[in-house]
């Protein structure tokens, strides 16, 4: 077996040309390979233009024009940053009005037992005004298109607790965003 191995080392030996090939030299050959790699790649990329046909259609020189887009739809944005209120407990008022036209989410808000409805309901009025003077628009004839509430910093206190204890007590805020669009344009 050991005869084998002596062989297998002189064959490539002789195929290398006598000389046996260093760590070093390995790695510098392979650099070289990959160079060339590289350099053929960025000649393929870069070298290769499109071929035109010529069939008198296009010209090559002129500028494909792009379609005419729509107008972008009037959205307006209104937002309540360190708002006092768990996230949590503000997203379940968030989900019931999202979607909904603004006459009846005010309505909800009005009525909702819950206590971030009260500050929902003065971000969607800020919104709506904010439609008005800025945008010229009536404020009755729109939807409440997105509404997020976000976490904000927590103020974090602790309590006196028995035996010498403390327990922390979390006090969460929220960043609330409203954004109003006209009833009939979806975004």
């Amino acid at each position: 077996m050991a005869d084998d191995k002596k062989a297998a080392s002189k064959k490539a030996e002789a195929k290398a040309g006598g000389k046996k090939a260093s760590p070093t030299a390995k790695k510098a050959d392979s650099k070289k390979v990959s160079k060339a790699a590289e350099k053929k790649g960025r000649a393929k990329k870069v070298g290769k233009k499109p071929s035109v046909k010529d069939s008198g259609k296009k010209d090559p020189g002129k500028k494909k024009e792009a379609p005419k887009a729509k107008p972008a739809p009037i959205v307006v944005r209104a937002s309540s940053r360190y708002v006092r209120v768990a996230p949590r407990k503000a997203r379940l008022v968030a989900d019931q009005i999202r979607g909904l036209q603004i006459d009846r989410a005010r309505a909800l808000l009005q009525f909702s037992p819950r206590g971030a409805a009260q500050d929902i309901g003065k971000l969607i009025e800020s919104a709506a005004a904010n439609a008005e003077n800025n945008h010229d628009l009536v404020s009755d004839e729109m939807r409440v298109a997105e509404i997020t509430v976000d976490e904000g910093p927590t103020l974090r206190r602790f309590r006196p607790r028995a035996l010498g204890r403390a327990t922390p007590i979390n006090k969460r805020t929220s960043h609330i965003a409203v954004a109003l669009s006209p009833e009939g344009e979806d975004f």
